[in-house]
């Protein structure tokens, strides 16, 4: 059987096969090694204004001293995040099924689903907020039931929010145990640099006489932490990314598919 990561490498018929949640975060880990720099740019390009608004506002005295300046920084952040999202799913998807796409070509694939995919974040975020609100336990089973709707509204032409979310649920009946494994893992190897990062600068950046830190030793920290979470997440979008697909090889024979599409063309 072919190790997990090589299943991408040079090759223009991907082998594709179900994966162990292990194997999932070994090739997400190496499609995001492989395309980083193409990520980069998706990520530099996309957040360069929101992460500069966001320090000037933290340098003139944060949220409530500059309220129209604030809800511009937020705007931004919001739009931008999500053209970065669908942008670097569609990096993934390609580098992952053998098709490399170049970070232009990406950002303008991306922008016109932005809408969509607000309404379908926006659903997403208000479902699971309903559901930890009903003993918790139902938000955790639909955020591991939709988590997927991003990537089908990004990859599926033509679906609506609520259709990708649909999509979502379907894709996941029967794997939500191992979809919310999935996500404990990936967020332990997110976060856990960023909060050791807000440890280090807790230590050694320099305090006021009250004990607290600096306004400049505050925004210093907040731009590397806002660096370091830039390049972090778009790994969690290529474990989805690679996860979805591994989710349609188990359901769907996706892997069948694939492989018959490059067949008939050749």
């Amino acid at each position: 059987m072919v190790p997990a990561p090589t299943m991408f490498r040079s090759m223009s018929v991907p082998a594709l096969r179900p994966l162990s949640v292990g194997e999932i975060l070994d090739v997400a880990f190496g499609v995001y090694r492989l395309h980083f720099a193409t990520l980069a740019i998706i990520v530099a390009v996309c957040s360069a204004v929101p992460f500069a608004l966001g320090l000037y506002v933290q340098a003139a005295g944060g949220l409530f001293r500059t309220p129209l300046l604030s809800v511009v920084y937020y705007l931004s952040f919001v739009v931008m995040q999500t053209i970065a999202t669908a942008g670097t799913v569609f990096v993934v998807s390609e580098g992952y099924l053998g098709r490399p796409l170049g970070p232009w070509d990406a950002l303008r694939r991306a922008t016109p689903l932005v809408g969509r995919l607000l309404v379908t974040s926006l659903s997403l975020s208000f479902v699971v907020i309903v559901g930890l609100f009903l003993f918790f336990v139902p938000g955790i089973v639909a955020l591991c039931g939709l988590i997927f709707a991003t990537p089908a509204l990004v990859l599926e032409p033509g679906l609506s929010p609520t259709e990708a979310l649909g999509r979502s649920w379907t894709l996941t009946r029967g794997a939500r145990r191992r979809v919310f494994g999935l996500l404990i893992t990936a967020g332990i190897l997110i976060y856990i640099p960023l909060i050791a990062l807000g440890g280090i600068a807790a230590l050694f950046l320099p305090s006021s006489e009250a004990g607290l830190a600096s306004s400049g030793a505050l925004i210093v920290t907040l731009a590397v932490t806002g660096v370091l979470q830039m390049f972090l997440l778009p790994f969690f979008h290529c474990m989805l990314t690679v996860a979805y697909y591994d989710l349609r090889v188990r359901r769907e024979g996706f892997d069948l598919e694939v492989l018959a599409s490059t067949l008939q063309s050749a």
